[in-house]
Formats: C-alpha cells, sequence, structure tokens
C-alpha cells in the first residue's frame, strides 16, 4: 500500500469506500421503499370506502396526517436516487452518500410517524379511541426502539468487539471498529 492515509482497512480508496457505502444505502432502501410504497397504497383507497365518510373530526384528520407523512417518507427514500442522477458523474460521491444518509435518517423517522398515524387509525376505526392510541403509542415505541435505540446500544455496547471470524478455527484478531462504513464517514456524522 502506498499510501495508509487514503485506504481503510478494506484496503480501499476513500471514493471505493463511498461506492460501496452507497450501493449499500440503496439496498436499505429498496427494502423500506416497499413498505412505503405499500402504506401509501392503502391509505389512498381508504378515502373511496362507504365506511370512510363515517369517520369523525379526528380520525379524517389522522387520515390526512398520515397520508401526508407517507408521502413525505416516499420523498425521502426516493430523494437520494435523485441526488445521485443530478450529481452523477461529478465525483461527488462522497457528498451524495452524506447527504442521502441524512435523507434517509428523516425518512425513517417520518417512517415511524406514518406507521403510527395508520395504526392509531385503523385500531381506532375497528376497536374505539383507547385502544387506537395505545397502540399507536406502542407502535411509535417499537419503531423508536428499533430503529433509533438498538443501533445506538450496538453501536456503543458492542461495538469494540470484533466480528467472529469466518473459519471457525482461524485465530480471532482484534480490530478497532470500523467507522469509515458508517455513510457519514470515519469522522461521524457531520
Amino acid at each position: 500500500m502506498a499510501d495508509d492515509s487514503r485506504k481503510s482497512d478494506r484496503n480501499e480508496t476513500p471514493f471505493e469506500r463511498a461506492d460501496r457505502n452507497f450501493g449499500e444505502l440503496l439496498q436499505e432502501l429498496r427494502v423500506v421503499q416497499v413498505g412505503v410504497q405499500i402504506l401509501f397504497a392503502f391509505l389512498l383507497t381508504l378515502a373511496f370506502t362507504s365506511r370512510f365518510r363515517s369517520l369523525d373530526d379526528l380520525q379524517r384528520g389522522t387520515y390526512v396526517a398520515t397520508l401526508l407523512l407517507s408521502v413525505a417518507a416516499a420523498a425521502l427514500f426516493t430523494a437520494p436516487a435523485a441526488v445521485h442522477r443530478a450529481l452523477f458523474r461529478r465525483h461527488a460521491k462522497p457528498q451524495i452518500v452524506r447527504v442521502s444518509s441524512r435523507l434517509a435518517a428523516i425518512g425513517m423517522a417520518v417512517l415511524c410517524l406514518a406507521l403510527t398515524g395508520s395504526v392509531l387509525l385503523v385500531v381506532d376505526v375497528a376497536l374505539g379511541r383507547t385502544a387506537g392510541v395505545t397502540c399507536g403509542v406502542g407502535t411509535f415505541l417499537m419503531c423508536f426502539g428499533l430503529w433509533g435505540v438498538l443501533p445506538r446500544m450496538i453501536r456503543t455496547d458492542g461495538g469494540n468487539e470484533p466480528a467472529a471470524p469466518e473459519n471457525p478455527d482461524a485465530p480471532e484478531r482484534a480490530r478497532p471498529p470500523d467507522s469509515a462504513d458508517s455513510p457519514d464517514g470515519p469522522d461521524g456524522p457531520r
């Protein structure tokens, strides 16, 4: 290796790392986008059902807010493709990865609210307001816990443990956590 400061321990340049990180981010977004599209389609059809007219003002407000949140989530999750297309071949991949990672994180927060609203609405209509609020709060706490708290716990508690070797008979080698793998880069979020 000629220039160790320009290579990660994966033996890749910063631009190779950015390419890999962007590919990984796009794979994550593909998984999430399907769920957002299904939620959005479900919400669009609700307004055209016969029971929609019987919703009270709070339920209609929850519906509209949830519909708009799902649109915002879809826009945030598709924005990285638009950013990439606009900056294609301009040697801006590290910036694209950084911005796209932020857009995805904001999209996850908005999706958490959209899922909360959709569960609140459906359970409110099916079982009543108290059950709807209870299930909505439960949905919010579950998403927040799994998407927000759990990753921070893993990063904090398990970040210094080396990954299990692929060959169980191979000696374990300790290595520092690879913050260069983060879409935000080796220095963390900016």
